[in-house]
């Protein structure tokens, strides 16, 4: 019997009830279909889940509803103490805290007979399994630890300086410990040298003077830029090394033949790169369709290496790549995800050698809608190997003598078919953001050449869409097959988030009327209305930082981002392990022969999977991150005093963070140099306001700043301001509030007549450099 109101309607109670008794696992059709609802009743109960939401009863991830801040079935936890009764406790690893609040605890179950590999400890971080307990325990949750992913850290990581007379000390490479040295004892040094990069034990800290240490391990010399990257993948404990089964096991591979496969090796696949890429593991063609149903309409075949074939489950390269997660890419090197002998040979497409490959053939009709799609195992052979700008010169008239005889019978046709699946994109409306990534080139010796913004080309978006529209077919061939797979989603933008971004655009006087479904579409009228303004920067970045992070998950709640309800990664094997548990489940639903998805890969176990490289993801998007500011630190430590302009990239109440236009270098303006006067951190303006001038310092405001210290080893600088700040008004409105100071097109957020003199320039004492907190990411 359903339990229903006399109006028809289930009870409040009721649905927060079967809610709670479902975490993660309904959303707004189940809870129709357990009250017995019908479609006219659906308008209803959309209103009264709106009403839940805003009182924080229940929340959304996704397309399904949660108790607030609940925690998925699997998680990545650190653990950090006991309670009193000395169980081990734990916090998630990924944890908004701005959005959902203080992190949840869980409580540790420890088995007497613990499995290998799951015996954790105080500052160890691990992939746990947890269930919701009674809201009366202290311990929201309880957990069991499934594996270890990290152990407690009890060394610091540094570069060891000598010092005169014997012994040395340590400069860490932690921007957090940025000019808190060690002293190292002669006795203590471990035979390190100048710029040796070591692991060293905390032997004490006092309370005056510096710490001490003793080296643990020579990791290598940083004599030069070039073994930069050595810092961030030892401080973040990317694996370097393969196990010497999974080398044994590459070596010993042989190339895939025409056996169990299709023969591709006459339909001339192209591969577009980057000039600069190592592996090969896509390609593509177009040709019209010659079926008169679908007159105007194109067959679109994107091959992607066959990794699979050759890293089955349960193997030691399997084994290694699912540690590694993902591959890691450095200005200067790349910490792949398989062995060179896998990746640069056996499975990069180069053009005229036999490959094994998992491709996908897609029907696009003339309105550049996918119509039809279907997986083959084959054996081709790639016509060409193109990069980018060499395709796009192509396309424009200026062919070369490799493109040339490709222009007529293949690029056309691409930039063709491209044309159509544009129109299909433009009509979806996926969120476009504009931001800008920048390049680091070297030169021979490892140092920084010069920052570049690589061109944006239609070659680019070519590559791009042909890959979603592949992604997309991969997610819906295993739906229809009724197979578990990782998914990559991107969850729509918290209610508290998109308030916060209401409240920041009513100060540029930009509407951002939320009615009905949140959509991307309402995020691109806003980035439209900025577009050409001096202010565009500041809305991308204000926008980019209200979205959420996309992230792998064996259950779909869609990515919001692309627009799309269902998605997964299928076009990277070489790179990513999520692409190679799409292939082996490609291959096990369609009967496609070895390497395929084992039954014993279930919902629960593909959810493990999915918490863990979620989380070597952002490790390796940490670990690039860290090495670029580095390296910039390195590029610019020699111009100490010298001015540069750049714009205001984070607002905190430490200070400003400030990203240099020519290099994309971020350092710190402390908040005490600011002047002489108290100055207010306005979150909803994201600004820095002086309690006495009205002075104003927002995000995305041009500046002037003098570089005053480099912190290399850190990748931490830190500004002294230059420019005025603006003046909020003191006139009020007719309704009584301040009125809004607002942006010129002379200066982003500041009106000419509103310069004020700027009452001291500040000090250029000591200070810990910094960094801004980082936008979350939504990409693809």
């Amino acid at each position: 019997m359903k339990r229903k109101h006399d109006n028809g309607f289930p009870s409040r109670d009721a649905i927060v009830a079967f809610i709670r008794a479902n975490p993660g696992k309904i959303g707004t059709r189940e809870i129709a279909r357990e009250f017995g609802l019908k479609n006219a009743d659906r308008v209803e109960l959309k209103r009264i889940l709106r009403e839940l939401a805003d009182d924080g009863a229940i929340a959304k991830r996704g397309r399904k509803i949660h108790e607030p801040a609940t925690l998925p079935p699997t998680v990545v936890a650190d653990i950090t103490g006991r309670d009193t009764d000395g169980e081990l406790l734990a916090t998630p690893t990924e944890w908004d805290t701005e959005e959902s609040g203080p992190a949840p605890k869980i409580r540790i179950h420890v088995p007497r007979r613990p499995q290998p590999g799951t015996a954790a400890g105080v500052g160890d971080r691990a992939l746990m399994r947890i269930e919701k307990l009674d809201e009366g325990d202290g311990a929201l949750y309880r957990g069991r630890v499934i594996k270890v992913i990290d152990h407690a850290r009890m060394r610091l990581l540094g570069i060891f300086r000598p010092a005169p007379g014997g012994g040395g000390r340590l400069v860490p490479v932690d921007k957090k410990q940025a000019g808190r040295e060690l002293n190292i004892a002669p006795s203590d040094t471990g035979g390190a040298e100048d710029g040796d990069l070591v692991s060293v034990d905390l032997v004490r800290a006092r309370g005056y003077g510096l710490a001490s240490g003793k080296v643990k391990e020579r990791l290598g010399s940083l004599s030069s830029e070039k073994a930069i990257s050595l810092i961030a993948i030892h401080a973040h404990e990317i694996p370097q090394a393969f196990s010497p089964s999974a080398v044994h096991e590459a070596e010993d591979a042989q190339p895939a033949s025409l056996k169990g496969r299709e023969d591709w090796r006459d339909l001339p696949l192209v591969t577009i790169d980057p000039p600069d890429a190592k592996d090969h593991d896509d390609a593509v063609h177009a040709a019209p369709d010659p079926d008169p149903n679908n007159r105007g309409g194109y067959i679109v075949h994107v091959a992607i290496a066959d990794v699979a074939f050759y890293v089955r489950p349960g193997s030691a390269l399997d084994r290694d790549a699912l540690t590694r997660g993902n591959s890691v890419y450095f200005p200067d090197r790349v910490v792949p995800m398989l062995p060179e002998r896998i990746s640069n040979d056996l499975c990069s497409l180069v053009p005229g050698a036999p490959r094994g490959a998992l491709a996908v053939r897609m029907v696009i009709g003339p309105d550049g809608r996918k119509r039809s799609h279907s997986f083959h195992r084959v054996l081709m052979r790639s016509a060409a190997k193109l990069h980018y700008a060499q395709a796009q010169a192509a396309i424009d008239g200026r062919p070369d003598d490799t493109t040339g005889p490709l222009l007529e019978p293949i690029l056309k046709p691409l930039y063709a078919a491209y044309a159509l699946v544009k129109l299909a994109r433009d009509e979806r409306d996926p969120l476009d953001l504009d931001l800008p990534e920048r390049k680091i080139l070297l030169k021979a010796d490892g140092s920084v050449d010069r920052v570049i913004v690589p061109e944006r080309l239609d070659a680019h978006r070519l590559i791009e869409e042909f890959m979603i529209l592949a992604n997309v077919a991969a997610a819906e061939m295993l739906e229809k097959k009724a197979l578990p797979l990782i998914y990559r989603v991107h969850d729509e933008p918290s209610q508290e988030k998109v308030h916060n971004l209401q409240e920041f655009l009513k100060t540029l006087d930009l509407p951002f009327a939320k009615t009905g479904a949140l959509r991307p579409a309402l995020f691109n009228r806003v980035l439209g209305q900025v577009r050409g303004e001096d202010y565009e920067p500041l809305v991308n970045e204000v926008v980019l930082r209200s979205q959420a992070q996309a992230e792998y998950s064996a259950e779909n709640y869609g990515h919001f981002g692309l627009n799309l309800r269902r998605y997964a990664h299928f076009t990277s094997p070489i790179r990513r392990y999520a692409d190679l548990i799409v292939h082996r489940a490609l291959i096990r639903a369609l009967g496609l022969g070895e390497g395929a998805l084992p039954e014993t890969e279930t919902l629960e176990t593909l959810s493990e999977v999915a918490a863990q490289i979620s989380v070597t993801e952002r490790r390796a998007m940490k670990a690039e991150r860290e090495t670029a500011d580095r390296l910039i630190a390195h590029f610019l430590a020699d111009r100490i005093g010298a001015t540069f302009q750049g714009r205001i990239s984070g607002v905190t109440r430490a200070g400003l963070f400030v990203k240099l236009s020519d290099t994309g270098a971020d350092g710190l303006i402390p908040i005490r140099t600011l002047g002489t006067e108290y100055y207010n951190y306005d979150e909803a303006r994201h600004a820095l306001v002086g309690s006495r001038s009205g002075a104003m310092h927002r995000l995305g405001d041009v500046v002037d700043v003098r570089l005053v210290e480099a912190a290399p080893v850190a990748g931490a600088l830190r500004f002294e301001l230059l420019s005025e700040g603006q003046v909020i008004p003191r006139s009020r409105k007719r309704d009584g509030s301040k009125a809004q100071a607002k942006p010129s097109k002379s200066h982003p957020g500041r009106s000419p007549r509103d310069k004020v003199r700027k009452p001291h320039k500040g000090k250029s004492g000591k200070a810990k450099p910094g960094k801004s907190k980082k936008g979350k990411s939504w990409k693809r």
